[in-house]
């Protein structure tokens, strides 16, 4: 109920209102009614008292309580009164007294209060249904309509602008609701659907999460590291730089020596691979170096704690800079909160969000160098060397794409017949020496003892092209000028074949390929003195960030697992649920602690002895208890049942079955948005709930007691939802529902329409508009003026747009002074008519007088009207 309107106490003095014996005893009856509720105590107290129309003399001390009950603002009190006035009833042959007034104490004329006198509930059917005339099942309709509060004040209002301030009513309602079974089952499943369950899958599979595109800023920066990487981490001249240094330039220099062995000087000259050799041997010399600086690094302190300035001056020493981090933890429980709420936002369950924030904690925890240093066996000089001789070993020969060039070389070399058939193997001989040259230039690494040799040039392709071309020219006989250009021709293509062929075999080195694996250990040590610094860079604020990030998900998981067991049907949730707007399940007998749903049958006098046995006292026995609980002493077993239910009772008559015709119901079977409407409402509570702890993550104190805390609200808010739901239907959101959350039509949630509330609302006043709940007795009493009578029509707030399209839709007329309730189950028309002039009587009372003429009820007269007072 929204907070500057307050809730309704409901009072019955029909039984137990001798408990009310002081000022005390009234406030702490109010104090259980809305503390069962989990309600504070209002500023401007509403009370709603049932009573009946002799009570009103009867109970002139717990009014004077009432009335003068201790608030900070104004007291208001609505009393509805049930039953014909007691001068009606002239004994057992139904005869009539001339005197029928209303008798009332002078308290109760006092201003915001009023009277509301119902002399017949009037549920039948049809008129051979004869049930009671103050229908208990009926009663506790009417009595759920008037505790809602909008239309409480504004039936006190009208009524106060009558005569007397007391009105007889008129009314027609509609009650749209889910059935109980229904009601409770969406309950139960958008509280599993608000938990969720416990995911095998990593919460951080995506890429954006993995780099944490999907965080606030204050939590991006925890992740992405100082300035997103690890640039600038060696201080120029420093030892570690020196380092890195040495070893990159010795595998520069070693790629220079391996790029000369590729050229014919390669091939020709043994100092191109001497050189390559030296330089690598240098190269993994350097690499030992630095694996050992890095070794120093990532074992710091050993396994001695060390603060951030003692890690940051070790590294320092080392020649490693830690960049700054101030500034870093200024919004990180701020950060937090944007990233969960938003989660919650978009409709995660609980415990998704929840293994996001574990995610979180451990993307953002520093890791111990201790932790690091494990993945250094992988880069010392035993793993290098295996892995050397592993790309070694890999490396295929060379292809042998030569062979025919070689084959045309030998021939066009070959080209000689008589005595200068000599020159026709000079072109295959030169293949032969640069094969054989390079066999020995790329032959395996002779300290690994690879004895791999690789085949360099097609020998024989060239020997067997020049066999063919000293047979073509024996057989030819071409001139010498021919031969000799031929050889020529030959010596060209040989020397360019041995070039390519050269280049590829050197290329196809397997020794070739250690600066390839010399430089991916070099970078992946360095990435490791990377991850050193980062996890040595804004140490106390990441610890911070990790240890809130994982409180927050204890507690969403605690939280998860409080809506699990409001979702499992307890002790008090296992018997027959309350039919929408009642204590009672729907066909069953009335429970006895809700006074109304008693058969009028069981009526007894509280106390008898006042009143003289004369034969003609029957009519009192019909407004008093014989048996159940009372305010003195409760039922134990339904205290907390009453905490959790509605005050009012069922509309559906226990005996008949059928809803007296003045209540029009639509039960309907819920829309396809009404789980997902009811989470929603459960993530806006557990957002409502959070709001302190956030408060305390952002000053530090995210602690187990902080959690706790938040846990018992987050229970206390869910208890909250369940009771809104059941007092004001799914159609009206709960008072801390987000704004911005547009909540769906009511087809969505419950499965109707909205054109029977606009069709009730916007009737025409007339007198058939409403069904008078007054007793023939009593219809004499009303006032006859059609236009002294106030009308007052009410819906749902929440369906306020939908209605007033109807109307436009259908061509309605748009009533005016339409009052839109902050309950969403009811809807429909009151009106208020006042009595004619001379039946409402005030009395004011006299105390200390024991004797003395019998009033009109045959009691003694302990009052005296005072002049003026007679309405």
């Amino acid at each position: 109920m929204p907070e500057d309107t307050g809730a309704v106490v409901q009072l019955d003095l029909r039984a137990g209102a001798a408990a009310l014996h002081s000022p005390a005893a009234v406030r702490a009856e109010v104090a259980r009614a809305l503390g069962g509720a989990g309600l504070p105590e209002p500023d401007d107290p509403l009370f709603l008292v049932v009573d009946t129309p002799a009570g009103l003399t009867d109970h002139q001390s717990q009014y004077e309580l009432l009335a003068g009950y201790r608030a900070v603002g104004e007291v208001r009190l609505l009393v509805l009164l049930v039953g014909s006035a007691p001068g009606a009833f002239a004994g057992e042959e139904g005869g009539f007294q001339p005197d029928r007034r209303l008798l009332r104490p002078a308290v109760l004329r006092a201003s915001g209060t009023a009277l509301l006198w119902v002399g017949d509930l009037r549920s039948a059917r049809t008129a051979s249904e004869q049930p009671a005339p103050d229908d208990p099942d009926a009663l506790a309709a009417l009595v759920d309509v008037l505790s809602v509060p909008d239309v409480y004040l504004r039936v006190l209002d009208g009524i106060q602008t009558l005569p007397d301030a007391v009105a007889a009513p008129g009314v027609r309602i509609l009650e749209q609701d889910l059935p109980p079974e229904v009601r409770e089952r969406a309950w139960r499943d958008a509280l599993t659907r608000f938990a969720g369950e416990d995911s095998e899958r990593a919460p951080d599979a995506s890429p954006t999460a993995s780099s944490g595109a999907d965080l606030p800023e204050p939590l991006r920066g925890l992740v992405a590291g100082p300035g997103g990487g690890g640039a600038g981490h060696r201080e120029p001249g420093g030892v570690a730089d020196d380092a890195y240094r040495a070893c990159a330039d010795a595998l520069g220099y070693a790629g220079e020596a391996l790029a000369g062995l590729r050229t014919l000087s390669g091939l020709v000259r043994a100092s191109h691979r001497e050189a390559f050799e030296t330089d690598v041997d240098e190269a993994r010399r350097a690499l030992d170096d630095y694996w050992h600086l890095a070794r120093t690094v990532l074992r710091g302190g050993g396994e001695k704690a060390q603060s951030a300035g003692e890690s940051a001056a070790h590294l320092a020493a080392l020649g490693l800079r830690v960049p700054s981090a101030e500034g870093v933890g200024a919004r990180i429980g701020e950060g937090l909160k944007e990233f969960a709420g938003k989660l919650l936002g978009q409709g995660f369950a609980l415990r998704s969000v929840a293994q996001r924030c574990t995610g979180l904690a451990g993307r953002v925890e520093p890791l111990r160098g201790t932790a690091l240093v494990s993945q250094l066996d992988a880069h010392s000089a035993d793993a290098v060397t295996r892995r050397m001789r592993t790309a070694a070993a890999a490396v295929p020969d060379p292809p042998r794409a030569g062979a025919a060039a070689a084959a045309g070389a030998g021939l066009l070399g070959a080209l000689w017949w008589g005595p200068f058939l000599a020159f026709a193997f000079a072109v295959p001989l030169l293949l032969l020496g640069a094969a054989v040259l390079g066999a020995v230039r790329l032959q395996g690494d002779r300290r690994e003892g690879n004895p791999r040799r690789p085949a360099v040039v097609p020998r024989f392709a060239a020997f067997g092209g020049a066999v063919v071309g000293a047979g073509l020219a024996y057989v030819v006989e071409p001139p010498v000028w021919v031969g000799a250009i031929g050889l020529a021709a030959g010596l060209g293509v040989a020397g360019e074949t041995v070039r390519r062929l050269w280049r590829a075999a050197a290329t196809a080195w397997g020794p070739g390929r250690a600066t390839t694996v010399l430089r991916q250990t070099l970078d992946r040590l360095d990435a490791l003195l990377v991850e050193a610094v980062r996890e040595h860079w804004a140490v106390e604020e990441r610890l911070y960030c990790a240890d809130a990030a994982r409180s927050v998900a204890g507690m969403l998981r605690a939280t998860a697992a409080a809506a699990e067991d409001e979702a499992v049907p307890g002790p008090e949730r296992l018997a027959p649920t309350a039919a929408p707007g009642g204590h009672g399940p729907t066909g069953d007998a009335p429970r006895a602690e809700d006074p109304w749903l008693v058969d009028d049958a069981d009526l007894e006098p509280e106390d008898a002895s006042p009143l003289p046995d004369d034969g003609d006292s029957d009519w009192a026995s019909v407004y008093a208890w014989e048996d159940g609980p009372t305010w003195d002493q409760p039922a134990e077993a339904d205290e907390e049942e009453r905490a959790r239910e509605p005050r009012a009772a069922g509309p559906r008559d226990p005996r008949t079955g059928k809803v007296p015709r003045w209540l029009e119901r639509e039960n309907a079977e819920g829309g396809p948005e009404l789980v997902a409407t009811l989470s929603a409402d459960l993530i806006d509570a557990a957002l409502e709930a959070m709001k302190h702890y956030w408060g305390a993550v952002e000053r530090g104190q995210s602690g187990a007691l902080n959690a706790q805390r938040t846990e018992a609200r987050v229970r206390e808010l869910l208890s909250t939802v369940h009771r809104h739901l059941r007092h004001n239907g799914v159609l009206a959101p709960p008072p801390f529902a987000a704004p911005r959350r547009v909540r769906p039509a009511s087809a969505d949630l419950l499965g109707t329409d909205p054109h029977g509330p606009a069709e009730l609302v916007g009737a025409e006043a007339d007198r058939r508009a409403v069904v008078q709940l007054s007793s023939p007795e009593q219809g004499a009493l009303l006032s006859r003026d059609p236009e002294a009578a106030v009308w007052l029509r009410f819906a749902p707030r929440a369906i306020r747009d939908e209605v007033e399209k109807a109307w436009v839709s259908s061509g309605s007329v748009h009533p005016d002074g339409v009052l839109w309730t902050s309950s969403g189950r009811y809807a429909g028309l009151v009106r208020l008519v006042p009595l004619r002039m001379g039946v409402v009587d005030t009395v004011r009372p006299r105390y200390g007088s024991a004797t003395g003429p019998a009033d009109p009820y045959g009691r003694p007269d302990t009052r005296h009207r005072g002049d003026g007072d007679r309405g």
